[in-house]
């Protein structure tokens, strides 16, 4: 096996449960260019753990067990008890919901760094991050056989081509959350098909919507929108770039039932749409793709979110509700604040934190590995 041996003053994140190992804390590679399955070692030979090496990534290991490798070693019945262990959390956590989409394995949360399976009905969307994970994909779609599902969508790397393994379904693809329905398209669709993360925080919105006009900026297929009219809300405006998702997010509101009248969408640049739009929302929605892909994007993203919070903030009605979301995990949530905090300052309006949005619990953060907490939002009132 493949053996790294960990300079000693970086071993303290690994021993706290930090799960990446980045090439500048290895002092020996025993095999630089393999991939799969490290022993990871400290300057003294003792054994810190195991995890996923790679090759094509800063990330040279990613750690998936500490201590001492398991008596049966790490077949499959050790990955299957990772499975069942995901799955009991999620039954707990979604019981009497009426919800049959969900993350089940959310890589470093679930200590399968590496691998991301969301769950869509009797569909399994299996995406392997890395080339170890990768060169798992069987075992994980055997496990996944194994829990009932029969379709499994499985997609790699940074590749934007899946494949299906087994049968692939031959109607559209509808699933449940919170009682509402979706329509959802694994192959086509931004992510795995749907924005599975901000389900809680779209119940929280359909809280909120009772009698007022609603803006979802960066709607996508819709999801904020049907919450707002299934909440009351008299009328909502779903906005995005993409013609493709603006037409889904008029499906999605007529499969919920929902009157044209009440639901309107628009294929615009939200930034344009922001600065241009009728200053009669009781609500707006800022929830953009994630505008930093990486450290070197962040300064360009602080300002693309400070841009469209701002013109938000200017054109809200008095009393009006913005809840605004970064999904970047190069924006953290301290950053986050100060940015709105500067767009409220330059609005010249007073603004008030009323809450903080979190990812739903079927995206736990493993505590050793704050870098998980990637969903984070604000929700403001504005005077």
């Amino acid at each position: 096996m493949q053996q790294i041996r960990v300079f000693q003053q970086r071993i303290k994140p690994i021993q706290q449960g930090h799960s990446w190992i980045f090439s500048g804390a290895i002092k020996e590679n025993s095999a630089p260019q393999s991939v799969g399955i490290a022993e990871v070692l400290d300057e003294q030979g003792q054994i810190l753990g195991y995890g996923f090496s790679d090759t094509e990534s800063q990330i040279s290991c990613r750690m998936f067990h500490l201590g001492p490798k398991p008596a049966d070693g790490f077949k499959q019945a050790y990955w299957k008890h990772k499975f069942e262990l995901a799955m009991n959390l999620r039954t707990e956590q979604l019981a009497g919901t009426n919800t049959t989409a969900f993350r089940l394995i959310h890589a470093e949360g679930d200590g399968l760094p590496g691998l991301i399976v969301d769950v869509y009905g009797s569909v399994a969307y299996l995406h392997t991050v890395v080339q170890a994970t990768g060169q798992w994909f069987e075992t994980w779609a055997t496990l996944l056989r194994g829990m009932g599902f029969s379709s499994i969508f499985h997609r790699h790397g940074i590749e934007k081509q899946g494949k299906w393994l087994g049968e692939k379904p031959t109607t559209p693809l509808v699933i449940f959350e919170n009682q509402l329905q979706f329509e959802v398209h694994v192959e086509t669709g931004q992510k795995t098909g749907f924005f599975i993360d901000q389900r809680d925080n779209r119940q929280i919105i359909r809280s909120l919507s009772n009698g007022k006009k609603v803006l979802n900026a960066f709607g996508y297929t819709g999801g904020f929108s049907v919450y707002a009219l299934a909440g009351g809300a008299k009328e909502v405006v779903t906005v995005d770039i993409s013609k493709e998702a603006c037409q889904l997010a008029d499906e999605n509101a007529a499969l919920n039932g929902f009157a044209t009248g009440r639901h309107t969408s628009v294929a615009a640049d939200c930034f344009d749409y922001l600065r241009t739009m009728e200053k009669d929302f009781d609500l707006i929605v800022l929830d953009p793709p994630a505008f930093a892909k990486n450290s070197k994007s962040v300064d360009k993203a602080s300002s693309g979110y400070k841009e469209i919070n701002l013109q938000a903030f200017r054109n809200i009605k008095s009393g009006g509700l913005v809840a605004s979301y970064s999904c970047s995990q190069h924006i953290d949530r301290e950053l986050f604040w100060k940015i709105i905090a500067g767009a409220a300052r330059d609005s010249g309006r007073f603004v008030q934190v009323i809450r903080s949005f979190h990812q739903g619990p079927d995206h736990p953060i493993a505590i050793g590995h704050p870098e998980g907490e990637y969903l984070k939002g604000f929700l403001l009132r504005v005077i």
